[in-house]
């Protein structure tokens, strides 16, 4: 038994001491978005139409994103543009949680920044700190420590 914790333990460290980047970060909440939607989830809607595409992207975050990146005009391109609807996550992500976006795009994120990443996504500008997204970040965690 205090074999099997300590493997656990050294595995956690582990998952801490690695890197992670935003490419990695992103494919985790499209997988946890859209599972197994065709198409990597382009023409994915959920949330009984509230939330299109591989993100499963609202209409108020495409607006907020929009306000600080010009260039994002449709939201409904949000449904078939995986490109698209990763500028639009950008943005938002920019907007919210800057330093780790930095810090993934350099490839020297932490597990600590994919969560703070995802949990915004899941739950909007103070989504890290909201109690209803730890089950969405387990989602992405499983997902991105594969």
């Amino acid at each position: 038994m205090i074999r099997t914790i300590l493997t656990l333990l050294a595995l956690a460290a582990c998952a801490e001491a690695q890197s992670y980047t935003w490419r990695e970060t992103l494919d985790a909440i499209r997988v946890v978005e859209t599972g197994g939607e065709p198409n990597e989830g382009i023409g994915a809607v959920g949330d009984r139409g509230a939330a299109i595409g591989p993100y499963q992207i609202h209409r108020v975050y495409h607006v907020d994103s929009a306000e600080r990146d010009s260039t994002l005009t449709d939201y409904r391109r949000c449904l078939l543009s995986k490109e698209y609807s990763e500028r639009v996550v950008r943005a938002y992500m920019h907007r919210y949680a800057r330093a780790a976006l930095l810090r993934l795009e350099a490839g020297t994120g932490t597990l600590a920044d994919v969560e703070q990443i995802s949990r915004i996504h899941n739950g909007g500008p103070r989504g890290a700190s909201k109690d209803a997204t730890l089950a969405y970040w387990r989602k992405v965690r499983g997902e991105v420590t594969r």
